[in-house]
């Protein structure tokens, strides 16, 4: 808990200066939609953080959300399909992309890097082959309001996606840290051959991983599809995969596996949502947004990895033993 600690230290201290600097940030309005776009980006971010807790990455979610919103713009619109079987179909598929990569990695031993960077490659091209590279979208959404309202509405003045984050956060958080299956992802991560030794099923395993995070990206897919109503497939979730990964490192992840965390990949998100939040509010212009970004998440990652830890570390075995440094005249006579 000591980096979640840390990494949530560092998040208040952002959203005061935040809030000091532009007052509009604490209006309702502002915190509704940070809440919202927390929600979407929370629920991707904690599948690639599952699959980094077992040494893996995943690459290939911001072209997942290209072809999930592809396919259900065409479903819903153009086929005319009943909503909850489009749903059904898109998330089948998504489990499925899952499935194909880790199997890749799992069984025929190849890198996750490749895996998915060729996924990111593929998925974004059929995207564009399918929609004649047209951007696609769902109009007022007539015949699926009630799918539409799930990305936009609120319950109670909370945006939905921020509710689903915290549902799935929770079944998240039981499945990772208090299961067997949670315990065995970061025995793989930490050392894959001793778990292969101590009898984990290592192969079913790090597939469960992928089909999870894949799983979580169509989720998030088809909510940020709603969120936008506007798909264009060659830019439709550009470099969210990075905003995943960014989140979970942030978070508390090892990229090495073994370590992380469910609130602190939350916390890793949210953190960037307010960063966005904060590029917008203070006027910076809009082309350093990555550039501020990249500078605040080096920063925070910089200041729990030394100095918060040294803070916190007991002073018995910060200080060095005087003799050791400095040995006496006595002590070499002896």
């Amino acid at each position: 808990m000591k980096k979640e600690k840390g990494i949530l230290i560092i998040f208040i201290i952002l959203c005061v200066l935040v809030s000091v600097g532009n007052p509009n940030f604490l209006g309702a309005t502002n915190l509704q939609n940070t809440a919202r776009l927390i929600g979407i980006f929370g629920i991707f971010s904690i599948g690639s953080g599952i699959v980094i807790i077992t040494r893996g990455i995943d690459l290939s979610v911001g072209s997942v959300f290209a072809l999930v919103g592809v396919l259900l713009s065409m479903m819903l619109v153009k086929e005319k399909m009943p909503w909850p079987f489009a749903l059904l179909i898109i998330l089948a598929l998504s489990i499925f992309i899952g499935w194909f990569q880790g199997s890749l990695i799992a069984k025929s031993k190849i890198q996750p890097f490749v895996v998915t960077l060729c996924g990111l490659l593929f998925y974004r091209g059929i995207a564009r082959f399918i929609s004649n590279d047209v951007t696609m979208g769902f109009g007022y959404g007539e015949q699926f309001t009630s799918l539409q309202y799930f990305a936009t509405g609120n319950l109670l003045g909370i945006p939905l996606p921020f509710i689903l984050l915290a549902v799935i956060g929770v079944i998240s958080w039981l499945f990772l840290h208090r299961s067997v299956y949670g315990r065995y992802m970061f025995a793989i991560g930490r050392n894959e051959e001793a778990a292969l030794y101590s009898g984990v099923n290592v192969t079913g395993v790090t597939i469960l991983a992928y089909m999870i995070s894949g799983l979580l990206a169509g989720i998030a897919g088809i909510l940020l599809a709603f969120y936008t109503n506007a798909i264009a497939p060659s830019s439709h979730g550009n470099f969210y995969e990075l905003y995943g990964i960014a989140a979970a490192v942030l978070g508390g992840c090892s990229l090495r596996g073994g370590e992380g965390s469910v609130i602190g990949v939350i916390i890793g998100a949210a953190m960037l949502q307010v960063i966005q939040n904060l590029v917008n509010l203070l006027g910076i212009p809009s082309s350093l947004n990555f550039a501020v970004m990249g500078f605040v998440i080096l920063t925070g990652v910089f200041a729990d990895k030394y100095l918060i830890n040294r803070i916190k570390k007991p002073k018995s075995q910060l200080a060095v033993p005087d003799s050791t440094v400095y040995p006496t005249f006595e002590s070499k006579k002896a």
